[in-house]
């Protein structure tokens, strides 16, 4: 009697390659990516990194990586909407334990800030990995002007750069981050920007900051100053507005992580006439406009900065963070014409940052400065919720 034969005609087939790590990089010079590369290799088993780039895949030094090609973002500023969604699609498909996404110029990222990034991404502990940077102290002024106070005082983070153009994300973190990528049309993902440390904040995820020493942050091909402030601040206004519910409420602020190091500016001199004559020339312009977002008493402390000499020019730091608050407001009423609004912002920004360079010039650290920056938003959000729930008290 025939027997039949158990042993099969097929091989097993082999099993995937297990991706520890998946790296997205934006577009950069080949030169850059290889020194990325290189820092990677360092510091994994080059199994388990899978790098996902725009660049043309050049595998050479490295024959065992894996690579895959992305298509190249044309928006202004990197890590947009659309990046999200497309790192956690691809993580996904590789079944990636975490992810690390990286801005242009990250070849100057140290090997030690891009393990410290990505050993938190992989972590069970962390969800969301970011950057803080040490940059010259008149670098990054939106950010410190604006992003970081707004975002310390509302969401009670002090997460020194809550748009970094770098993060290392957990699995569930890149699909959050994803999910509410969806809420951008697809017409409008290209230039959207998300806001991962709100919304880690919001769904209860952690965050943890990692010291990564200097950073080239690279500029635009045509640097324009409004836009990009009418952009970004544009952007986190309307995702505080989107969240009110959440920041209204009182949350404690986590302990500083280290006290604040005053280090006198070494930077070159700057020439703040033009930014003063900025604003002087919208105090004499725009008080139409600024009299509909600003109360009285913001008024009356614009007159009296439009008077002081260059030497002394100095914004009050509870002046800044009222104007911002009520200009918040009037962004969420559409008070004006928001694209106006914004626009009626960019010479009072001008005049902090005049302002913030007198005082760093004077001896006082810049980091001191924006600490005092930002407990003055700290200190005033109440006026904020106030004015959030119950709009028409103010306007007698």
């Amino acid at each position: 009697m025939a027997t039949a034969n158990t042993t099969s005609d097929l091989q097993q087939a082999p099993a995937p390659p297990v991706t520890r790590l998946f790296v997205a990089t934006a577009a950069m010079p080949q030169d850059q990516l290889d020194i990325v590369l290189a820092n990677l290799t360092a510091s994994f088993p080059v199994a388990d990194l899978l790098i996902a780039t725009p660049n043309e895949p050049a595998t050479a030094p490295y024959p065992a990586l894996r690579m895959i090609s992305t298509q190249a973002s044309n928006a202004v500023l990197p890590l947009i909407a659309a990046d999200f969604v497309n790192a956690n699609r691809l993580a996904q498909e590789h079944d990636a334990k975490g992810i690390l996404m990286l801005g242009p110029g990250a070849s100057s990222l140290s090997t030690e800030a891009l393990r410290d990034l990505a050993n938190a991404a992989m972590s069970s502990s962390t969800d969301l990995a970011v950057p803080c940077y040490d940059l010259p102290p008149h670098a990054g002024l939106v950010n410190s002007a604006i992003l970081y106070p707004l975002t310390r005082a509302l969401f009670a983070s002090r997460t020194r750069f809550p748009l970094a153009i770098d993060l290392g994300l957990s699995r569930r973190m890149a699909d959050r981050l994803a999910k509410a990528a969806q809420r951008f049309d697809l017409v409008n993902q290209g230039e959207a920007l998300l806001w991962p440390v709100n919304e880690a904040t919001l769904g209860g995820f952690t965050v943890d900051e990692y010291e990564v020493g200097q950073r080239i942050i690279p500029q635009p091909a045509d640097p324009n100053i409004n836009a990009i402030l009418t952009l970004v601040t544009g952007s986190l206004f309307a995702d505080i507005e989107a969240k009110a519910a959440f920041w209204q409420r009182p949350r404690r602020m986590p302990p500083a992580h280290s006290p604040v190091v005053s280090t006198p500016s070494t930077d070159a001199a700057v020439d703040i006439g033009p930014m003063i004559e900025a604003f002087r020339l919208a105090y004499s312009n725009l008080q139409e406009i600024w009299s509909l977002v600003l109360p009285p008493n913001s008024l009356l402390g614009l007159k009296r900065l439009s008077v002081i000499d260059s030497g002394a020019f100095r914004m009050p730091e509870s002046l800044w963070a009222r104007i911002v608050y009520d200009f918040l407001i009037a962004y969420r009423l559409r008070t004006i014409n928001r694209g106006h609004l914004l626009g009626a912002l960019i010479p009072l920004y001008f005049a902090w940052v005049a302002g913030h360079i007198n005082v760093t010039a004077s001896g006082t650290g810049s980091e001191l400065h924006i600490e005092e920056v930002a407990k003055a938003f700290e200190a005033d959000k109440p006026y904020l919720v106030a004015r959030w729930r119950w709009p028409d008290r103010f306007n007698s």
